[in-house]
Order: C-alpha cells, then structure tokens, then sequence
C-alpha cells in the first residue's frame, strides 16, 4: 500500500477530518464560542417569486438523476442590470429526495474502504454543470450525499446534504490527491493557508492538534465557524446548542479558498414544504465575508434553503450575491 493511505485510501475516508478534527480542534478556541454573529438580520434576497418577477430569468444547467427525481445547477439573473447573476444554487425536484441510496453496514463499508470504525463511506457524489452564462466565480457544484451522516457523533451523523460551490475546475479539485503528490507535497500545499485578508472571521481549519494539517483528499481543507450551534455542546455551552440543520463551511488548498459549503439535513429540506409560513418555507441565513478575495466577483452574502411551489422544487443556493473585490 502506498505510504499516503494515511491520509486516505479512499475519497470518503478523508472526509472523516470535517468530524473528528472539530472535536479536537475547537477546544483551544472555546472562549469564541458565544461570540455574536456580525449580521443579526437577513440580507436582502430575492423574493421568492423571483422565477416570474419582471427582468428576472432562470437558466438551468443539465439535469442528473438523484434519487427518484433529479437535481439541476441554476442561476438566477437580473436581465435589467446586465444579466447581473443574483442567486446560484440547486434545485432538487419533489421526487429527489426520495429513492435516494441508504447507509451501508458497517461491515460492507470498512471491507470496502480499509478505512477503520470511523470511515463514513457510502456517500454518493453528484458533479452538477453551471449553465454557459451564470456571471459568478463558482466552476462547479458538488452535490455529496450522505445517508449516514459523518462524524462526529451525536452532531452531523444524521442524513444531509453537501453543496460544494467550487470556485476551481473538476480536474483541479481531482488532482488534490495524496497518491499523486507524494506525502510531502500534499501536506505542503495542504498546511498553505489563504491570506488573512481572506479568511472570514471565526472561522477554523479543521485539524487534529500536533499533527500537520492535511486535507481531504478530492476536497481540500475545510473551515468551520466556532459559532455554529450544533459545536455548542462540545464547547461546554449546552444551553447554546441546537441540533443540526444547516450549517456554512469554506475550502481551502494550496493557499487559496476554492469552495463555499452549505451541509443542510435532508429533513429540514422536506420541511420548507411543509411550513406553514412563507419565513418558514423560505429560510435565508446570512453570511459574514471575509475582508477580500483572491478573484474578484459576485460572492452571497446570505444562504437560503426554500420550496418553490410554482416548480415543484427545493433550492438551496447562494443568494443576496453582491460584488467583492
């Protein structure tokens, strides 16, 4: 076996850092746990509407398959303002998240993967095009889903939905690959941080302390941000945790940002249907950016994770984007 399996043999192996990292990490940064968000209201948004507002136009990318429906990228723009990109996201029609595949035992994952107890093997992974003309700096998006959930336990270990928005090409996001690089190398480019300037703040590289960071494999390094409520518990903060339904990660390699992560619950998804306000079944949670960014261009300042009735799908998308940089 080749010397960097113990970064991971396996693509899903890896992932494992988002899990166990956090509850190794953060302690050293408990003292930001209860610190305030920066944006205690929602940004603006398109309404939800939007598809039939005057000067506003949907374009999809090609459709794929999941579960017994069909997920599709799309982007949302403003034709009055110079096909300005306001929203960039994926649509999930009602019949997507059912069907979808169920965990694997956990025998038939660890024969697969030689990746131990703690492998979360048995995602299944969608790479979904932009439409040609969507006006934002995002190549790509990565649709993950993970029946299982992943660690660490009693946190993300519950059926949801990764949303990988990468800002690098597939091939780029491929070649993030120990076995290619050798150990050195992957470690070097892993442990190569973006500019301060470019970090939001309160969030953290996810990394085991006294080891060298390293990133998941076909993914890159991910950050977290101490203020998420479903890491309360683990902070010593109980009366501030919440349970798992959405929550925002950034992705690094090689000293630059290269994806924006919404993870949400494929329960609180379906429940956007079922609300029984338009709050409710429009949620949009805002963001905080960073000071600047490495290529300048339309970024979200807010997420949002909807039902369309008008077509029959959910949404769940960088919204409210606004010019950076």
């Amino acid at each position: 076996m080749h010397s960097t399996s113990k970064f991971a043999t396996a693509r899903q192996r890896g992932r494992n850092v988002i899990g166990a990292a956090v509850m190794l990490v953060v302690t050293g940064f408990a003292l930001y746990a209860c610190a305030g968000h920066a944006n205690d209201t929602a940004p603006s948004a398109p309404s939800a509407d939007r598809a039939i507002a005057p000067g506003v136009h949907v374009q999809y990318g090609e459709p794929q398959q999941v579960g017994n429906g069909r997920a599709r990228a799309y982007v949302i723009l403003d034709e009055k303002n110079g096909h300005t990109p306001l929203e960039v996201g994926v649509a999930l029609d009602e019949r997507a998240l059912d069907g979808l595949p169920a965990p694997m035992p956990a025998n038939m994952v660890m024969a697969g993967s030689n990746a131990g107890p703690h492998d979360h093997s048995g995602s299944t992974i969608f790479n979904l095009r932009l439409p040609t003309q969507h006006g934002t700096p995002y190549q790509f998006v990565e649709l993950d889903w993970n029946p299982g959930g992943h660690e660490p336990p009693g946190v993300y270990d519950i059926p949801h939905f990764d949303f990988h928005f990468y800002t690098i090409t597939r091939e780029q996001r491929d070649a993030i690959d120990p076995a290619q690089l050798g150990d050195s190398a992957y470690l070097a480019k892993s442990g190569a941080l973006p500019p301060q300037s470019q970090q939001t703040p309160l969030y953290i590289p996810l990394g085991a302390p006294g080891v060298p960071l390293a990133a998941v494999p076909h993914m890159g390094v991910h950050w977290a941000d101490l203020r998420s409520q479903e890491l309360q518990g683990m902070f010593g903060h109980p009366e501030a945790y919440r349970p798992f339904t959405t929550t925002y990660l950034h992705g690094s390699w090689d000293g630059q940002f290269i994806f924006d992560e919404p993870m949400v619950t494929r329960a609180f998804i379906m429940g956007r249907r079922t609300a029984s306000t338009l709050a409710q079944r429009d949620s949009v949670i805002p963001l905080q950016r960073a000071a600047s960014v490495r290529v300048p261009g339309m970024y979200p300042t807010a997420y949002r994770i909807t039902w369309d009735a008008q077509a029959r799908e959910y949404h769940i998308a960088l919204t409210a984007l606004a010019r950076q940089g």
